[in-house]
């Protein structure tokens, strides 16, 4: 029954035949969804009936409002859980909704989604998961104490019902990138489940695990952190078996305060694995990570021989060509991969790792790298008319900087520029790692440097420097930019990505 104001209910009431009825102002309780909810409005008595030796009165009530709800019951995760197996699409977009869909009414600074929970219903949702009273408008509207909260267990208790292998990934550059090498190379042998672009958050992580099913075999799961104690939280829903850190370096240091704050966040991962008795791949020739891995079983790799598993570049011209080894065997397998960059081949070594952990054979990953091609703007080679582009504008920090300018610096051809992004989210140490930046530049000795971003005039370089984007294209039409090999390297804010029609 769907009630609102002033509305007029009517409803048979049996009374025997001695009880006395008169009108009355009355109070209602019914179920609304699965919240029962008071009631209050004016009773009305019609004319009775006989039956049986018991009077039927048909009694109604009218100007019915809503009083309060009773806040004890709220929608249990087991119930919601027997819902999400029948109705196994999530959704917390109320512009994408799938017929027969949960839609999640999640809150943000500037969006509530109890607000658009009636939409969603409308649009094809089965049911919608709110926590504002206000937004139960209907059976099909089930309210929990808080969406996201209730989001991120429903995910948990779903892992755990499916039990799987699950792996988490994260660290400060290559955690995307290392992630597609390594769902490349198990789907060689299982059926794999894997975090999807950059769903790596609060709100990606529970929405990726729910889009497990039976026929998955193994899950990989990305991690991202801005903040100390992100990655512990996203253990406790992801509840990870293994464990890899690709490094750690600095960014986020908004978020983070320092590089050792940095550390201890991406160390969380370490720590629900210490605890749980996981399993991690790590680089043994990592010191940072090496001193906060005690007493976790490792499973190693690294760049130099010596160990179980290693592996060097051979080539980056313009894409890595690596030989590894394994089991400290001289016999070393060659692979040509697609990707920009010498420092990349630590990314490679830990997919390669995680491969011959589940016992996928060398052929087989070799053909995984030879053939992953990158997307998103992540170490990508772009040829166009008049320019050879290396495309790595997904993200940058002072560590991934350093590493792409060096290996641009080795990069063989005969005329290079570099156009880069100002560097976001550093801090009270900005001025200090973009002057730093700058040294690097000069140092280096390109042909052309073009600066991009606000940030960057703290580093008070000669460089032509441009304050967003748009005004770099503005430049580039007026004078283009023709026979060079370019590296573009910038933070996502910077939106480089928008002047590669341009060159």
């Amino acid at each position: 029954m769907t009630l609102g104001v002033a509305s007029d209910i009517s409803f048979p009431l049996r009374l025997r035949e001695k009880e006395l009825v008169v009108g009355f102002i009355g109070c209602l309780i019914l179920r609304v969804g699965n919240q029962p909810a008071f009631y209050k409005g004016k009773l009305k008595i019609r004319k009775p009936t006989a039956l049986k030796k018991k009077w039927y009165f048909y009694c109604s009530f009218s100007q019915v409002n809503l009083v309060t709800p009773i806040p004890a019951t709220m929608t249990s995760i087991e119930t919601l859980y027997d819902l999400f197996l029948r109705h196994p699409h999530v959704t917390t977009d109320s512009r994408n909704i799938p017929a027969g869909s949960l839609f999640f009414a999640l809150k943000g600074a500037s969006f509530n989604g109890n607000h658009f929970a009636s939409q969603a219903l409308k649009a094809g949702s089965s049911y919608a998961i709110v926590d504002e009273a206000d937004a139960v408008v209907n059976d099909r509207c089930l309210l929990v104490d808080n969406v996201l909260e209730t989001l991120q267990s429903l995910a948990n208790h779903h892992r755990k019902v499916c039990g799987i292998p699950v792996i988490g990934i994260t660290g400060t550059n290559g955690k995307t990138t290392t992630k597609e090498l390594m769902a490349a190379i198990l789907s060689r042998r299982y059926n794999i489940l894997y975090t999807q672009g950059n769903f790596n958050n609060h709100i990606g992580v529970p929405l990726t695990l729910l889009r497990l099913t039976k026929a998955h075999q193994l899950a990989v799961i990305e991690m991202g952190a801005n903040h100390p104690g992100e990655i512990k939280d996203l253990c406790t829903i992801a509840d990870p078996d293994y464990g890899l850190i690709t490094n750690v370096g600095m960014a986020h240091l908004e978020g983070f305060g320092s590089f050792e704050g940095v550390l201890r966040t991406k160390g969380e991962l370490y720590d629900h694995l210490r605890t749980k008795g996981g399993h991690i791949f790590i680089n043994m020739e990592n010191p940072y990570l090496e001193s906060i891995a005690r007493d976790i079983e490792h499973i190693p790799y690294a760049t130099s021989p010596g160990h179980p598993l290693w592996g060097e570049a051979l080539s980056c011209s313009p894409f890595l060509k690596l030989r590894w080894f394994k089991q400290y065997s001289d016999q070393g397998h060659e692979a040509n991969t697609h990707l920009i960059g010498s420092y990349n081949l630590e990314n490679v070594l830990a997919a390669i790792c995680v491969g011959l952990h589940f016992d996928v054979s060398d052929e087989a990953i070799i053909e995984a790298l030879e053939q992953y091609v990158p997307s998103n703007n992540r170490s990508q080679f772009h040829q166009t008319e008049q320019n050879s582009l290396v495309i790595d504008a997904y993200n940058a920090n002072p560590t991934s900087m350093a590493a792409a300018l060096r290996n641009f610096k080795d990069y063989e051809a005969p005329r290079k520029a570099v156009i880069l992004g100002s560097m976001k989210e550093l801090g009270n140490v900005s001025e200090e790692e973009h002057k730093r930046l700058a040294y690097h530049i000069a140092e280096a000795n390109f042909d052309r440097v073009f600066l991009v971003g606000e940030e960057f005039k703290q580093a008070n370089s000669d460089y032509p420097l441009f304050t967003d984007a748009d005004h770099f294209i503005d430049y580039l039409k007026e004078q283009p930019l023709e026979g060079y090999t370019i590296l573009i390297k910038g933070s996502r804010g910077n939106h480089l990505e928008s002047i590669v029609p341009y060159l």
